[in-house]
């Protein structure tokens, strides 16, 4: 467990404020519609480009925080997890230039 999914669960514990693996995703749900809502306004529905609307560092934030409250729920080390992922997708793309070089596109779904 990193530093911030430690500092995450200890102001948790501070707060009372633990819930269930259900209820976070829920509540992580709700955050993504907030910020869902934030980005439809501020293009006007999409007729407009997306500029940061003010409130999303905080909204983005607030799902952050749910994320890895919802990491320490389920003992999932989110750090290591991430970085795992982030290495397949690095892996995933190289191989892909690597491909199109050689001439064997085979695409992203393959």
């Amino acid at each position: 467990m990193n530093d911030l999914q430690s500092a995450v669960a200890r102001a948790a514990d501070q707060a009372g404020s633990h819930s269930t693996a259900p209820a976070l995703l829920l509540q992580a749900a709700a955050a993504l519609g907030k910020l869902a809502e934030l980005a439809n306004a501020a293009t006007e529905g999409g007729r407009r480009p997306f500029r940061i609307p003010p409130n999303w560092e905080p909204e983005l934030a607030e799902l952050a925080y749910l994320v890895y409250l919802l990491a320490d729920q389920t003992a999932v080390d989110i750090d290591a997890t991430v970085r795992a992922l982030a290495g397949r997708v690095s892996d995933a793309a190289v191989d892909l230039r690597a491909q199109a070089v050689d001439g064997r596109d085979s695409g992203w779904l393959s």
